[in-house]
């Protein structure tokens, strides 16, 4: 029969436990410890290489996107105050703020159009039109960073994708699967009809009408019922409209 262990063994089994529990988190202080000092070494490195290659950031929107990704690695966001080191070394938060209030102007002034949605393409041409820039010079990736701070003004302003398009929301629309499926369906032709979408979602009447109602209520559609087949056409400025169309406004 096998004799079960004693005091003194169930003492020396604790006492071994606890011994293996401080090991532990000896071992795990000194790996935090050693990732901290990594990290200031990175930051104090990754200022460095901002001294030395501040033009670069500035001017070239991939050097830019790429010194962007480098910051998230090592928890650094450049973006996140006007003041302090970042600022002092770069000055990108005015960039982006500047950027900011320049997208604010362009989703009122195109408003009337597109109902507060407007394609992210779209939406970088008439910046850079304002800011008599080249395309090239203003990344996507410039306005999604400036679209994300915009986020403090409240409901609104954010990137939602629709099909294989981006689209920036000025206006605090919910959108629900039916909308966004409607969406993606008006990107081939710039329209649909309500038996295009019964046929394309396999929808009943009713639910195919109510959807394009709300769409047309919430002012993202435009009608059209001056076709020799009677079928009302929904428009969509918001997945149509060139910038061509729209530059005249966003000056």
């Amino acid at each position: 029969m096998r004799r079960r262990p004693g005091i003194a063994g169930l003492q020396n089994a604790a006492a071994t436990r606890d011994q293996f529990r401080l090991v532990g988190e000896n071992v795990a202080k000194v790996r935090t410890d050693v990732m901290k000092e990594q990290l200031a070494t990175f930051r104090s490195q990754l200022e460095e290489f901002a001294r030395k290659h501040k033009s670069d950031i500035r001017k070239n929107p991939i050097f830019r996107q790429q010194f962007h990704e480098m910051c998230a690695k090592v928890g650094v966001d450049p973006l996140a105050s006007n003041k302090g080191v970042w600022a002092e070394l770069l000055g990108i938060g005015d960039f982006y703020y500047e950027i900011g209030v320049q997208i604010v102007d362009i989703c009122i002034a195109t408003r009337s159009h597109n109902g507060g949605l407007i394609d992210l393409l779209d939406l970088r041409k008439l910046l850079c039109q304002k800011r008599k820039a080249t395309l090239e010079s203003l990344s996507e990736d410039d306005c999604l960073r400036a679209i994300s701070k915009l986020k403090v003004l409240g409901s609104g302003f954010e990137v939602i994708s629709v099909g294989r398009r981006k689209l920036v929301r000025s206006v605090p629309t919910e959108l629900n699967k039916d909308h966004s499926g409607i969406l993606g369906l008006a990107q081939a032709e710039g329209y649909v009809t309500v038996e295009q979408v019964e046929k394309e979602f396999s929808w009943s009447t009713g639910r195919a009408i109510d959807a394009l109602e709300t769409l047309l209520k919430e002012g993202l559609a435009m009608i059209d019922d001056g076709h020799r087949d009677g079928k009302r056409r929904y428009w969509f400025p918001c997945v149509t409209v060139s910038s061509d169309t729209t530059s005249g406004e966003a000056k």
